[in-house]
């Protein structure tokens, strides 16, 4: 392999795969660097039933098992490893980590947004049980049964008003008294009959009484501290994303809510660094349209390298 990559590929979901796949096939022989939580948010979900493809579903960690071997196999070099840091200015850029340093022509970062939590134990050993982050990923598999929210942003309300096209009964929990969503969003869900409020309310634990799945949730009053039980099929976290971006502070053009920049596709602010996935998508969020612009991204990446002087691309 030489010495300078053609590409580097930092994350390992489906937009960072995907790119992978598509820079193997343009024969650019690309790194990746799947990172400390390798496959992405999809390795947390269970039954995935809308990707296209898998008329039965398929379980979000084989779906990722799949597009990582399909990866390798077009000539994917595939490294487990922690970026600590990346130059992003230099030529060629410089990416290190706990182990080694690499260098590259283009880069590639599909490294995401990790959903905020509540903290509680629970939450991650039943995620995918009955507790989620994503309504539209998991709604419909609570048809007909009591569930909650917890948040109170226009996330939340979003989320609660699309739960109810399955549930019985959508139970917003939020922490405030008053609702941080726009009025449009909070008349939306207040209109809604499905919708019941816990205002002035925190979650303190999610039981599953030994079964595997969601079976109630205990919450704390903030005025009275008194703690209530109530019964619940599932819990949809909806208290926001955070990019992970921390490396590019300072390099990349950042949003207000720090998530990439991306302009004319996947490009960024700085030339031969292109970004893809949930790391510049606060919007969709969804397993396709990462992949979509992991290709976006790959394409981008093989017509940049395409145009650089060939003194150059050798150096």
């Amino acid at each position: 392999m030489p010495s300078i990559r053609n590409v580097i590929i930092i994350g390992s979901g489906p937009a960072g795969l995907t790119a992978a796949l598509y820079t193997a096939r343009a024969n650019l022989q690309p790194l990746m660097i799947e990172g400390i939580e390798a496959g992405g948010q999809l390795m947390l979900t269970t039954e995935v039933e809308n990707f296209p493809g898998f008329r039965n579903g398929i379980l979000g960690p084989d779906l990722m098992g799949e597009m990582r071997a399909q990866a390798e196999r077009f000539g994917t070099e595939i490294i487990q490893g922690n970026v600590t840091s990346v130059d992003a200015s230099s030529s060629p850029i410089i990416v290190k980590t706990t182990e080694a340093e690499y260098r590259a022509k283009s880069l590639i970062i599909a490294t995401g947004a990790s959903a905020r939590l509540l903290g509680l134990p629970s939450e991650r050993t039943l995620m995918g049980h009955g507790v989620s982050t994503c309504a539209t990923c998991d709604g419909y598999f609570f048809r007909g049964q009591e569930i909650a929210v917890v948040g109170g942003g226009d996330s939340a309300m979003e989320e609660a008003v699309f739960l109810t096209r399955f549930a019985s009964k959508v139970t917003v929990v939020h922490r405030r008294g008053t609702l941080r969503a726009s009025k449009i969003m909070q008349d939306k869900a207040r209109a809604n009959p499905k919708i019941a409020w816990l205002l002035d309310h925190e979650v303190e634990a999610i039981h599953d009484t030994g079964k595997g799945e969601v079976t109630s949730m205990v919450v704390r009053s903030n005025k009275t501290g008194e703690k209530t039980e109530i019964p619940v099929s599932g819990v949809f976290v909806a208290i926001g994303h955070t990019p992970n971006t921390s490396l590019f502070r300072g390099q990349l053009e950042l949003d207000q809510n720090g998530y990439i920049v991306t302009h004319d596709g996947s490009k960024t602010s700085v030339e031969g660094v292109f970004a893809c996935g949930d790391v510049q998508d606060h919007i969709y969020r969804q397993a396709i349209t990462a992949a979509g612009s992991g290709c976006m991204a790959a394409i981008d990446a093989e017509h940049y390298l395409d145009k650089i002087p060939e003194h150059l691309a050798s150096v």
